[in-house]
């Protein structure tokens, strides 16, 4: 996985080093939908089941266009909140926040519709953790995670500037759970990231 960050690390240090032409940076603003998979783990030796629901939030990205096919991606939001259940009772509302970076192929980059896809990485922070229910009274803490990511989507040029995407992307994400400083389990939330925005190519 270093060797992973590092390379994408380079990539983008090249990519700045011949930024400046019109055309090399696509800014994008748009909204997501991150969606766990269902059944999240089960915790406190199989005790408890975890579902960790699904969230919506404003997403930026800022791509750098090595070559015409190839480029660069980084992408962000404002903090996603979700709520995990245990044996289907609210336990806890949690905040996270998920940046990626990956690289990306797109396959018609002069046509109006050009599909492409990414493979990358994905670092996901959990805070803003707020027990209830079930955890009232305790500490609930969940590590961070780093994963793969992979991506696909379809772009299309409104003209020489703007254009709009809608993409998915797939998320490896699982965090270490501790209840009172006792580790109980790991909760798996892979979610699938579904989303459209508005870019502009500058």
């Amino acid at each position: 996985m270093k060797r992973i960050v590092a390379g994408i690390a380079l990539a983008l240090a090249a990519a700045g080093a011949h930024a400046g032409e019109r055309g090399d940076w696509v800014l994008k603003i748009g909204v997501h939908q991150v969606s766990p998979k269902s059944g999240n783990g089960r915790l406190a030796g199989g005790a408890l089941e975890a579902d960790v629901g699904g969230d919506a939030r404003p997403t930026i990205s800022l791509e750098y266009k090595l070559t015409p096919n190839w480029g660069v991606e980084v992408l962000g939001a404002l903090p996603f909140e979700h709520e995990v259940r245990l044996n289907g009772a609210r336990a806890a509302d949690v905040k996270q926040l998920p940046p990626t970076v990956g690289v990306q192929y797109h396959f018609m980059p002069q046509a109006q519709v050009s599909p492409f896809v990414g493979v990358g990485v994905n670092y996901t922070r959990f805070f803003g953790i707020d027990e209830k229910g079930p955890l009232s009274g305790t500490r609930l803490d969940l590590s961070n995670s780093w994963g793969g990511a992979v991506h696909a989507g379809v772009e299309v040029r409104l003209d020489e500037r703007w254009s709009l995407t809608a993409d998915v992307r797939w998320m490896s994400i699982e965090t270490d759970a501790k209840v009172g400083g006792v580790r109980v389990g790991t909760v798996k939330i892979d979610p699938w990231v579904y989303g459209v925005a508005v870019g502009c190519r500058f």
